[in-house]
């Protein structure tokens, strides 16, 4: 039987009346603030050349990693998904069919954030009024690519629709940003649209291809990359190229948060075994720490704020990644160890008031023992929002619960919603105003705020936050 589907105005509020009430109160004064997204995955290219979504599959199904895990954990080949993202071979019957799947498992999301974004999506946005099912798939999917036919519906204008202020891309450090150029000279698309440096597979000397990568930085920029001296040079040129492009960070996201640096002279010896492919896993990995310090040294020069998002096992699937690549859905997270592995980092540059660094992390046990006291201490490390895996309201809560009371309200960063779905950066950035609105609504009940201290937080989670943390301007 087919079942309405509405959201409930006090979704993820306290259930207690008192706390409710102020909840609603603090929600109210910030649902509206326009979002500021400091670090996503949004092709640019979709918004320079304002390029129509073709069907529901392809904008909400396919490129959420979140929700294809969740099926492919119960059997559903990603392949019928249209997994990997950009595939040619995929017809309109086949993406009917993968939306088809899709909701007709959709119980499996019960007590998801995914189902929060889902159901945000489909109601406020498409005007969806019945519930993903096995006999409603057809009907959504028709209304939804309806809705997807018209401009209103195109990138450019979803963007004013969602009110979306900032909104930074995830780049390749040899990409000539053609597209943020265009929407940089463009005066009509009213969000500021940014690259982020994003070195990651440039600093893995042990990874398959590195030494073609670095061939190729070198004639992109010009300067030779035969020394680990050049190879500096080299960042330091791309690194210049991106902050005239209105980038305002760079992304590290390795299996560790090491970075200890060699003695110069052995970094070049090794970083020249690895350049003739002879370097041991060991050494390619005392390389990548020495990477990160050197990327952390240029940081304190350029003013590019550093990200950390650490601690991933890529692609636990080999069979899986293949067959289909990174990135959907075959990460899981793995513990993490901060005061140790940034101790050389922050020992160097931590009181630098050119440098900033904002730790992301998986591991909830990090957060009040190491990350919190960290951000405490040093005014350059700010702690990183609940970040996948951890970007659920109970986790959001004692996320809030374990940093504020070691790092305070005042080093944390606002929301990052980290997402390639570009419809449910609404609907994430929501969830998050809606349980830091429950956080600070009990602290009042508490009294352990006044009503107008929690009112200014929330504001500053939202408004004030962002900006501070990633020197953003706008």
């Amino acid at each position: 039987m087919t079942q309405p589907l509405t959201i409930h105005p006090d979704r993820l509020f306290p259930a207690e009346p008192q706390t409710r009430a102020v909840a609603r109160k603090l929600y109210e004064q910030v649902k509206d603030l326009p979002i500021i997204s400091p670090h996503g995955h949004v092709p640019p290219a979709w918004i320079a050349d304002d390029i129509p979504f073709k069907n529901a599959t392809d904008l909400l199904l396919t490129p959420d990693h979140y929700v294809n895990r969740i099926l492919h954990g119960q059997g559903v080949d990603l392949g019928a998904l249209g997994v990997p993202v950009g595939r040619t071979d995929f017809t309109d019957e086949q993406a009917r069919e993968a939306w088809r799947i899709f909701c007709s498992h959709y119980e499996l999301f019960r007590g998801t954030p995914m189902k929060y974004w889902m159901e945000m999506e489909l109601v406020d946005i498409f005007g969806i009024d019945v519930r993903p099912s096995a006999e409603t798939a057809d009907d959504i999917y028709d209304a939804i690519n309806a809705k997807l036919a018209t401009d209103a519906f195109k990138p450019r204008a979803l963007l004013d629709t969602f009110n979306i202020a900032f909104l930074a891309t995830t780049d390749d450090p040899l990409d000539d940003l053609e597209h943020h150029a265009k929407l940089a000279a463009d005066d009509s698309v009213a969000t500021t649209v940014v690259p982020t440096f994003r070195p990651d597979k440039y600093l893995e000397a042990g990874r398959a291809g590195w030494n073609e990568l670095i061939d190729a930085l070198g004639a992109k920029t010009g300067i030779a990359t035969d020394t680990f001296g050049g190879w500096i040079a080299a960042m330091e040129n791309r690194r210049q190229f991106f902050k005239s492009m209105g980038a305002v960070s760079s992304d590290h996201a390795h299996i560790d948060l090491g970075t200890e640096p060699l003695p110069r002279e052995e970094a070049e010896a090794v970083y020249a075994a690895a350049r003739r492919g002879e370097a041991t896993t060991e050494a390619t990995d005392a390389l990548r720490r020495t990477f990160m310090f050197e990327m952390a040294r240029m940081a304190s020069e350029d003013g590019l704020v550093m990200t950390l998002h650490p601690a991933v096992y890529r692609n636990h699937h080999q069979a899986t990644f293949e067959k289909f690549g990174a990135d959907v859905g075959g990460d899981i997270p793995i513990a993490i160890e901060a005061v140790h592995a940034l101790h050389p980092m922050l020992n160097a540059f931590g009181t630098n008031p050119n440098f900033r660094v904002i730790i992301f992390g998986q591991d909830e046990t990090v957060y009040s023992r190491e990350v919190g006291p960290l951000a405490g201490f040093y005014p350059s490390v700010y702690v990183g929002p609940p970040w996948w895996f951890i970007d659920a309201p109970d986790a959001i809560m004692r996320w809030r619960s374990s940093v504020t009371e070691y790092g305070t309200f005042y080093k944390t960063t606002g929301f990052v919603d980290d997402t390639r779905a570009f419809m449910s950066i609404p609907a994430r950035h929501d969830l998050a105003r809606r349980v830091d609105s429950s956080y600070l609504a009990t602290l009042v009940v508490q009294h352990r705020l006044a009503l107008d201290e929690a009112q200014e937080l929330a504001n500053a989670f939202v408004a004030d936050l962002p900006k501070k943390a990633f020197n953003i301007t706008v």
